[in-house]
């Protein structure tokens, strides 16, 4: 089964628009950016990839011997924007929870991306989480108000 019929296959919020106006978004800019407050108390930024909404959740996952895991346990709240080719964006932030979810896990492994990096699921350096509360915006420039969703 390819990635993007997993994704499908998980979208347990099929009615939702608005979670599937943001996946899809996601999913068609692949390489976001997450900012934390890093432990030294100055904003970080870095590249990152959303893997997949699952339980009606925004998933993501990260290796927990990066500063990045550490940055997330010390302050959780982050924000993730990505632009499109459009001129189009997203911003989403909420507090990452981290949850050893091995349904979870076991999708993002068909990415070719995360298996790669983990080889399985149960490797014990992969994390996965979610934003609870998640908030989005999406904008673009063509004077229209953004469209803002609680996920």
């Amino acid at each position: 089964m390819s990635f993007k019929q997993i994704i499908k296959n998980v979208f347990i919020n099929k009615g939702d628009n608005k979670m599937k106006e943001v996946v899809e978004f996601l999913q068609a800019n692949s390489v976001q950016y997450l900012a934390t407050v890093g432990r030294d108390g100055k904003a970080k930024c870095r590249p990152f990839m959303f893997c997949l909404e699952m339980e009606g959740k925004l998933w993501f996952c990260t290796n927990n011997t990066k500063d990045v895991y550490k940055d997330m346990q010390a302050n959780p709240e982050i924000e993730i924007c990505v632009s499109s080719p459009k001129y189009a964006w997203i911003r989403l932030n909420g507090k990452a929870v981290f949850e050893n979810n091995m349904a979870v896990k076991e999708a993002c492994m068909a990415n070719p991306i995360v298996k790669g990096q983990y080889n399985e699921a149960s490797n014990p350096i992969f994390e996965v989480f979610y934003l609870e509360n998640a908030k989005a915006i999406i904008a673009d420039f063509s004077g229209n108000p953004p469209k803002e969703y609680n996920l």
